[in-house]
């Protein structure tokens, strides 16, 4: 039995006018698309073609989770990038919290046309992040970070427990996603919460460091930091396509988006 809101994945075809335009879709770390679904719906609506995956070891058990590579959450969304790529002309990604690393990750090795990320995740602020890779052989889980949600009466339907070996994967791709950053070309726009209980503000000042691509920022004051289903997820929706309308307006003057240089990925072991 499954105790967790919908899991399932999301996609919708391209339905708009124009070009034809996709957005593959992350959720975040022990979460599942139940977290990014309005989000994925209020742009299928808009026309846009969707894919919102569900990531490996996610919506089942945390137990299962254990046992996954963050390399197979980076795979699972640039499958999703990939199918979309062969349907339309141009792609954005767009993501929360982890989910917004592995948007990074995309936008830094294929040629989007642009990125949309929600508080976005670069750094583990928990002290115990440092000796992680051993902890794991000694403690199984942690108490959930889940439901991090100002407006009362939301569940975003995350694990009850947050299990370590997972945990570790996740600062190994945070590692390897900060390396990548300079290579990310094409617009980007990062919604922040103002009060984050899950991700802090060095996640995203470490993304204003070593991002040189246009990036616009826009505070949310009344969300925290699962603010997709929080009081300003309709801020968030619009002003998503919102850029995308802006960065093609500016696209239909130029050339296509460019391949980042190096996309050549590693599946890194970093610890």
């Amino acid at each position: 039995m499954n105790p967790l809101p919908d899991p399932s994945p999301y996609a919708s075809d391209f339905t708009g006018s124009g070009p034809s335009i996709g957005v593959v879709m992350s959720h975040g770390f022990t979460g599942s698309p139940h977290s990014m679904r309005p989000w994925a719906e209020y742009l299928a609506a808009e026309g846009y073609a969707v894919r919102l995956p569900l990531l490996p070891g996610h919506g089942t058990t945390w137990q299962d989770m254990a046992t996954r590579h963050w390399q197979e959450w980076h795979h699972a969304v640039d499958a999703a990038y990939l199918e979309l790529q062969a349907e339309c002309e141009f792609v954005f990604a767009a993501g929360l919290s982890m989910g917004g690393t592995l948007a990074l990750r995309i936008a830094a090795t294929r040629p989007v046309a642009g990125t949309v990320v929600v508080n976005p995740g670069l750094v583990i602020d928990d002290p115990r992040a440092a000796v992680v890779g051993i902890l794991k052989h000694v403690l199984k889980s942690t108490p959930a970070i889940a439901n991090d949600i100002l407006k009362p009466g939301v569940d975003e339907g995350a694990y009850p427990r947050t299990p370590v070996a997972a945990a570790h994967e996740l600062k190994k791709m945070y590692k390897d996603t900060i390396a990548l950053l300079p290579r990310i070309s094409a617009p980007l726009r990062v919604f922040r919460s103002v009060e984050d209980h899950v991700i802090s503000v060095r996640s995203v000042e470490l993304l204003k460091e070593r991002v040189t691509a246009p990036v616009e920022f826009s505070t949310l004051e009344n969300s925290y930091h699962v603010a997709t289903l929080d009081n300003d997820a309709p801020e968030i929706f619009r002003g998503s396509a919102e850029f995308i309308r802006k960065t093609m307006a500016g696209l239909a003057g130029g050339s296509a988006p460019a391949t980042p240089s190096g996309t050549e990925l590693q599946d890194s072991t970093h610890e």
